[in-house]
């Protein structure tokens, strides 16, 4: 099937879930109907969301070059060149990571012709600043150590990055912001909501309103993938594809501990969570608080939620940062949301049908997050706001180290990556993100 189609597909599979819904309570073997209506249509998403990825992919990693050399030097190059010089690093790079610098009873070094290759743009790349680099910054990662490692290549950084955001929805939704160096880096914020205008009569002396001024801090957590050992025999073996097995494994693993802390990080030590930083937007003493199911005979205002409730949330969010709004949850609770519906029995969740759209919940688009706690007593279940407003600090440089002699007696070359990461809500107190908090 074509992407038409499977979009079609999903959308007779929604009306058939929409029909189930329509009987409340529904019974067992309806229930069971539905659970199987649901696999069906998450596994056409996950079929339309690969596709849709590769293809943002393929746009990423073909607009993406490092800086011309001959930018550096003060030369001009042409396109051609330049992408044979960047092919000529990378296959010199991913030669010494298989077979390290030089020749030893542990490792078989890199040719004459690729050291200097390597050693020639650590000295054209690793002196300039930022700001000399053009936009975008610095092309690579610093490898850490004077004379033990080089700079990581651009596309083996790509792939990294996207290994994350697939394994990490936070990476998606946030905004991220690169810098060269980790040092502080205070943000301002201001808020002026409560200021009006004024009339001013003729010659009449207009009042003064300062804009009063706050920052948020962002520092640079250091993360590691931990390490990753790989044997020499598969090393040695041209036919192992040792960038991209790095690749996905340091990303997978980056990604998992960087979504659970821009998740729920507490902060101070750590990145500040988007749950951790958000406010109430409905909760126990929270006027209208009403927990449960809307459609059920009994509501458990603790393992719940319902239709007044998202109705709420929503608005409990300012008017300005509404049309930017999306749901974040667990989910086990989406799935929990797509059996609700309206009281004129319309279904909260509305799958996506044109090209490009998302599926949406009473009208907004919504992110899944299984960081977030699923549903239950006192739990901070559903959140809801501009998440864009979620700014993650990111440190350009990605460090690899790579370890030849420490398992040299297993056969063994073990890898480690570091990057630098903190997180934060940009809240000057206008809060554009509240969360559900379940009833205890």
């Amino acid at each position: 099937m074509n992407m038409k189609e499977k979009r079609e597909k999903r959308g007779a599979i929604a009306a058939q879930m929409a029909a189930l819904c329509a009987t409340s309570p529904m019974t067992d073997e309806q229930r069971a109907q539905f659970a199987a209506l649901d696999t069906e249509q998450a596994s056409l998403l996950t079929e339309i969301q690969s596709e849709e990825r590769a293809a943002a992919l393929v746009a990423e990693t073909t607009t993406t070059v490092r800086p011309p050399n001959g930018a550096i030097e003060g030369q001009q190059q042409t396109q051609q060149q330049r992408e044979a010089d960047t092919e000529r690093y990378m296959a010199a790079w991913r030669s010494y990571m298989k077979n390290g610098l030089e020749a030893t009873q542990y490792q078989r070094g890199v040719k004459p012709e690729d050291r200097d290759i390597l050693f020639r743009h650590r000295q054209q790349v690793g002196g300039v600043e930022a700001r000399d680099m053009g936009e975008g910054g610095p092309p690579f990662g610093a490898y850490p150590g004077s004379t033990t490692g080089f700079f990581v290549p651009v596309g083996f950084v790509n792939k990294v990055e996207s290994a994350m955001k697939w394994f990490g929805d936070m990476l998606g939704v946030a905004t991220v912001m690169e810098t060269a160096t980790g040092q502080p880096l205070p943000f301002p914020t201001d808020n002026d909501t409560g200021t009006i205008g004024e009339l001013v009569g003729e010659n009449s002396p207009v009042s003064t309103a300062d804009v009063s001024l706050g920052q948020i801090t962002f520092g640079a957590f250091k993360f590691s993938t931990k390490m990753v050992k790989v044997s020499m025999e598969l090393l040695q073996d041209s036919a192992f594809d040792l960038d991209s097995f790095l690749a996905q494994k340091f990303g997978m693993r980056l990604g998992r501990i960087l979504n659970n802390k821009f998740t729920v990080g507490a902060g101070t030590t750590e990145p500040t969570g988007i749950v951790t930083a958000a406010t109430v937007g409905l909760g126990q003493g929270t006027t209208p608080a009403i927990f449960g199911d809307d459609n059920a005979v009994s509501p458990d205002p603790t393992q719940q939620v319902g239709y007044i409730d998202l109705t709420n949330v929503t608005h409990s969010v300012d008017k300005a940062y509404r049309p930017y709004g999306k749901f974040m949850m667990h989910d086990l609770t989406l799935r929990y949301i797509k059996t609700l519906k309206d009281k004129y029995g319309h279904p909260l969740w509305v799958p996506g049908m044109a090209v490009g759209a998302p599926d949406t919940i009473l009208g907004y688009a919504y992110s899944i997050n299984n960081d977030m706690a699923q549903l239950g007593a006192s739990n901070k279940t559903v959140i809801f706001g501009d998440l864009t407003k979620y700014l993650i600090r990111r440190v350009k440089d990605l460090s690899i180290l790579r370890l030849t002699e420490r398992y040299a007696e297993l056969g063994q070359v073990a890898f480690i990556g570091f990057a630098r990461y903190d997180g934060n809500l940009l809240d000057a107190g206008t809060h554009p993100v509240k969360f559900i908090q379940q009833h205890s």
